[in-house]
């Protein structure tokens, strides 16, 4: 049976990188998902001009329905998942014209729920030493929260994914009263969607940990400034190269002791909780 690897968010970006770099280093079926089919399709098409051979799904983070069907698709078709990169995410532009509660709520629900959503929905599908990428960003470490309390609750060893999804609301909720930084949350709906993704991580690791099948991982990837849409192309980097790190962590050999951590773009183990943000971004 073939190995089977799937990146959400696929048809740009870094996420078209990391199926372009999959397609050549992995040895199996990766699939390029996205949540509009045409524009799914033609990065396909794209690809396959290039000789890069991938196959394309359908799939909306947000869609409990979306979700639902990819995830029998996935069953009837392959049995299981040997490599999941959630890539899939937004960031409002710094010239956005919504009020920044509108930002919070819409942030909070693509970046931290959709890929909440997609982990419930195809963990239980990852085959034994499997590889789980959450693509997380500079803006994911825990150095960006400014208050004590909330860092500290971020960093409890035994934070639940409930109690973290609580911390999510709270930040919707206190953006709404634009309370959000005497809270202790940085003023960035991004920020806060990332350094839930982080926390996610590490909590995920941890039951993954006590699963019976073997040697799973799942790491979160800052992977650089990168020249893409979400950054309006500032950024320094190319999407080839910010794909590497989120490809090392996709192809980590069995039973790596790279597991919950917290990766920079170069590759190096950053501390989530201690270690202050390497540079350059």
């Amino acid at each position: 049976m073939s190995r089977i690897a799937v990146v959400t968010g696929g048809n740009k970006g870094i996420g078209f990188a990391i199926v372009k770099g999959l397609s050549k280093q992995f040895d199996g079926i990766v699939y390029l998902t996205a949540r509009n089919t045409e524009l799914g399709n033609a990065a396909v098409e794209e690809l396959k001009n290039t000789g890069h051979h991938v196959k394309f799904h359908q799939l909306d983070v947000t869609d409990d329905t979306s979700v639902e069907i990819f995830k029998k698709y996935i069953i009837d078709t392959h049995g299981g998942i040997d490599i999941l990169v959630n890539n899939a995410a937004i960031a409002f532009k710094t010239t956005a014209t919504e009020p920044f509660e509108v930002q919070a709520a819409e942030t909070i629900r693509v970046n931290y729920f959709g890929l909440l959503r997609v982990s419930k929905a195809l963990f239980p599908l990852l085959k034994p030493h499997a590889r789980v990428v959450q693509i997380s960003s500079s803006a994911g470490h825990l150095v960006q929260i400014p208050g004590t309390d909330l860092k500290a609750q971020f960093s409890d060893p035994g934070l639940t994914e409930a109690q973290l999804t609580q911390l999510m609301n709270q930040f919707v909720e206190a953006a709404k009263t634009g309370s959000h930084k005497a809270a202790g949350w940085p003023n960035s709906a991004y920020m806060a969607s990332k350094v839930g993704v982080s926390a996610l991580t590490r909590i995920q690791q941890r039951e993954l940990d006590a699963d019976p099948r073997e040697d799973i991982a799942v790491n979160s990837v800052h992977p650089g400034y990168v020249d893409t849409d979400m950054t309006s192309h500032k950024g320094p980097l190319t999407p080839d190269r910010g794909a590497e790190a989120p490809i090392y962590l996709a192809l980590l050999p069995k039973d790596t002791q790279i597991k919950g951590k917290y990766v920079w773009h170069d590759k190096t183990l950053v501390d989530w909780v201690k270690d202050e943000l390497p540079a350059p971004y």
